[in-house]
């Protein structure tokens, strides 16, 4: 087999001529092998306000700041980086395509944040790296990609490809509705199957790495198993999709936690989601629940050190949570789409947060809820321009509040 090669003159001649975002340019190789890309540069002028966070020992949410940065304007990506990707597929054998991805995501601000101007290395984030093989038995992915539990949950999310909630400055991302509706998924290693297309059904399975459910998790000794059933179909101008995906991991405790030590603890989750399009209207509601799961990412342990306990109280015992997310859209012909969407991610005082409430104890999240508007305008195929609205709420289990009010205007080029 002969390798493929590309000179950058033709690839660069291809890129010029790309005709739109819908067709990504592909070369051909010898033998069958082909290269493609596709990617999206987005950025975005954002302004954020928020209300001083209350008093006490509590959990540091993300659009928590300073006394001097509860009002910040700052150039940014939204929630979705920009990338680069690139697609190379082997010649099919045996009924089989094999396909490689590798997406690349970097981030246009400074990893040092506004603190150091000279810090010009942005935060490059190798989300995607995996292959896949498919064929009539359905399909086979390895590697690094998007976690299949609540993985649809996000993708169905307008704020995707817009900025949603803003929170301090320093991250890397905006949020969308991150921790206002649904949970992060993360992308993660994985072996993965799906089954062919039966009628618009498909069910899809994956053993993947496993994460700390607790800052105390010693052993990570079984996998995260996840699993996705879902629908799609068209007919006219009708388009219906609709899913429910699982998630099930377990963990030791380390044998010196102060709580239960050597014990173990659990995530367990459910999600599900439904969409229908009738001509120019859209119509989406998603929702999860479930057990160890945390309040921002899935499976929170990761953030413990600098947000506090959220999956796992104090007891060593995992707290419940649940949210929902109501979306519609509309689309005024020919280039201009209005949407609205409104979320809200909350959990359950646990038996240890019930009895240790009082005067200086840790007071651990209630309730995260938003609302975002968006105007956007598709100058042509493969730009757009985004104006969006987002009010932001966290209540606490003792009731105290914080909102944040933010704007952003911004623009996308797709290929």
């Amino acid at each position: 087999m002969k390798k493929l090669t590309v000179s950058a003159a033709f690839l660069l001649t291809a890129v010029a001529a790309i005709p739109s975002a819908n067709a990504a340019f592909v070369i051909g190789g010898e033998n069958g092998w082909q290269l493609s890309t596709d990617g999206i540069v987005d950025v975005f002028s954002v302004y954020q306000s928020t209300s001083a966070a209350p008093a006490g020992n509590r959990f540091a949410t993300l659009l928590n700041g300073t006394n001097d940065t509860y009002q910040n304007f700052g150039v940014t990506v939204g929630l979705l980086p920009s990338v680069i990707a690139f697609n190379v597929k082997a010649p099919t054998t045996n009924g089989v395509d094999s396909t490689v991805r590798v997406g690349i995501y970097p981030s246009i601000q400074n990893s040092g944040g506004q603190s150091n101007r000279f810090d010009v290395n942005p935060n490059t984030d190798f989300r995607e790296f995996f292959y896949t093989a498919k064929g009539k038995y359905g399909e086979l992915l390895a590697g690094r990609a998007l976690n299949l539990y609540q993985g649809k949950n996000i993708l169905t999310d307008m704020t995707l490809l817009t900025a949603g909630v803003v929170p301090a400055p320093g991250t890397s991302t905006t949020l969308g509705h991150i921790g206002y509706g649904y949970l992060y998924t993360n992308f993660g290693p994985q072996i993965r199957y799906t089954t062919p297309d039966l009628n618009g059904v498909k069910v899809a399975v994956s053993i993947a790495e496993p994460y700390k459910i607790d800052q105390y998790t010693a052993k990570t000794a079984t996998p995260r198993l996840e699993t996705e059933i879902s629908y799609a179909t068209v007919s006219g101008d009708t388009k219906i999709q609709a899913w429910a995906s699982g998630l099930y991991q377990g963990a030791t405790r380390s044998k010196t936690a102060a709580a239960r030590p050597g014990e173990d603890n659990h995530s367990i989750g459910g999600a599900a989601g439904a969409s229908a399009g009738f001509g120019n209207t859209e119509l989406l509601v998603s929702g999860y629940a479930g057990e160890g799961l945390g309040m921002i990412s899935v499976q929170d342990a990761a953030l413990q050190g600098a947000w506090g306990s959220s999956a796992v109280d104090a007891a060593g015992k995992e707290r419940t949570q649940y949210g929902f997310l109501a979306q519609a859209t509309y689309k005024l012909p020919p280039d201009v789409k209005l949407g609205v969407n409104y979320g809200q991610s909350a959990q359950n005082k646990s038996a240890y947060d019930k009895a240790n409430s009082g005067a200086g104890a840790y007071v651990p999240m209630e309730k995260q809820e938003a609302v975002s508007a968006i105007v956007a305008y598709n100058f042509n195929k493969f730009t757009q321009f985004v104006a969006e609205y987002s009010f932001a709420r966290n209540t606490w289990q003792d009731n105290a509040k914080q909102d944040s009010n933010s704007v952003a205007i911004g623009t996308m080029f797709y290929w």
